[in-house]
């Protein structure tokens, strides 16, 4: 047994069961990691996968237990690096942050420029995605932490901090009249075309919830995984968009106008989520307080510690 196979382990299921993706990922060949992965079945005296004609095609339940070792110590291992790296070079490295795009484009910039001003010598890295894909490059180790929305499965393996709520707003074309009407309502709203998130998004089953709660089956003409595609065809009058308020900047949407339904539909709640494990380089901790500054070096550690694991490095 060793740090190679367990690897192996975490990268499979990463990869949906397919090894020639995860050994592509792992710049190897399949043989290679299908035989490793025999080996450790052979040393421990059960079966990690399950197979089908020499395929994997799940993870049995005892492999479950191997996968959240194998998560833990891959981690942990990462988190050590980070450590080595930290004391021998200062504030130097890189940051590497799971964002939606939301975050990105309207939420981070302000941080990320401040940030970059105080910590030249920091490599920033974002990787996108929808919010369980940036928890799950936080679970794998591939990013350190991640900004974004709830999501609809749970990550019970991660620490996840509330930062704030971003309220929803109504984007239409300017002209359009639901902007004038006196008393906007659902049925108001659902009487018009609307254009809305990917059902990936919390932001698209919290406005559906609200519909479906007053009876309701809304015209969704067009969905999209960020809020610039939707008010690109909001602006092509294709609709009406239920947005959160941020997404909506009067200097560059001109051809737009947000309408406050506060009222009427849920806020997003952005949370932090991070690794148990996670070392707190002090750069990582000064952008967090940045993003949230409830959220300081005593609330992480407190979190931290509290988390199952109780394995937080600080």
């Amino acid at each position: 047994m060793n740090l190679q196979q367990l690897r192996y382990v975490v990268e499979i299921v990463r990869h949906g069961n397919h090894l020639s993706a995860a050994a592509e990922a792992l710049n190897t060949a399949q043989p290679g990691v299908s035989r490793q992965i025999q080996l450790l079945e052979l040393d421990l005296g059960f079966e990690i996968f399950q197979r089908t004609r020499n395929r994997i095609i799940g993870i049995t339940e005892p492999g479950q237990h191997v996968l959240a070792i194998a998560q833990r110590v891959t981690t942990d291992i990462a988190a050590l690096r980070s450590l080595k790296s930290d004391m021998n070079s200062g504030n130097r490295g890189t940051l590497t942050i799971g964002t939606t795009h939301t975050q990105a484009r309207y939420v981070l910039p302000g941080v990320i420029e401040g940030f970059i001003k105080r910590y030249p010598h920091v490599r920033l890295v974002l990787k996108q995605g929808d919010p369980e894909e940036i928890c799950s490059l936080v679970e794998s180790g591939e990013a350190d932490f991640a900004v974004g929305t709830e999501t609809i499965r749970a990550f019970p393996g991660l620490v996840q901090l509330p930062c704030f709520e971003l309220p929803r707003s109504i984007i239409a074309k300017k002209g359009h009249p639901i902007l004038d009407v006196p008393d906007l309502t659902i049925d108001v709203v659902s009487q018009y075309p609307i254009i809305t998130y990917d059902t990936r998004y919390s932001g698209r089953w919290k406005v559906m919830k609200v519909f479906k709660d007053h009876g309701i089956e809304p015209k969704v003409t067009l969905s999209a995984i960020d809020a610039d595609v939707c008010k690109t065809y909001v602006e092509m009058d294709l609709g009406i968009a239920i947005l959160t308020s941020v997404t909506f900047d009067p200097k560059r949407d001109t051809g737009l106008q947000a309408r406050d339904a506060s009222h009427l539909f849920p806020s997003s709640m952005i949370k932090i989520s991070l690794r148990p494990n996670v070392y707190l380089r002090p750069f990582l901790v000064d952008f967090i307080s940045n993003i949230a500054p409830q959220i300081t070096i005593s609330v992480l550690r407190a979190a931290l510690s509290a988390a199952p694991s109780r394995a937080g490095m600080y």
